[in-house]
């Protein structure tokens, strides 16, 4: 993997040069010699992001109704607030 570093500037001039600089690693666009943005493919986005998913994608899974869940009895008993 390869990654590539060019000023917004050089971004702006040859943005087409960025996008084939992407299929071999990620641009990183600088903004007065500072890191500010990072280029990749989809693909490579969608690799370092899958690994995230949302609660309701994650209980809308086919075939999680299958899936027993056992939740452990707990003995604590509630008590009352002491507001005083």
């Amino acid at each position: 993997m390869t990654i590539t570093t060019v000023s917004s500037r050089q971004f702006n001039q040859d943005a087409s040069k960025a996008k084939k600089a992407a299929k071999s690693g990620p641009v990183i666009i600088t903004d007065r010699g500072r890191p500010a943005h990072v280029l990749l493919t989809y693909s490579e986005y969608r690799k370092i992001s899958r690994g995230h998913s949302r609660i309701a994608d994650l209980l809308a899974m086919p075939g999680i109704e299958d899936i027993e869940l056992e939740v452990p009895h707990r003995h604590e008993v509630a008590r009352a607030a002491d507001l005083s």
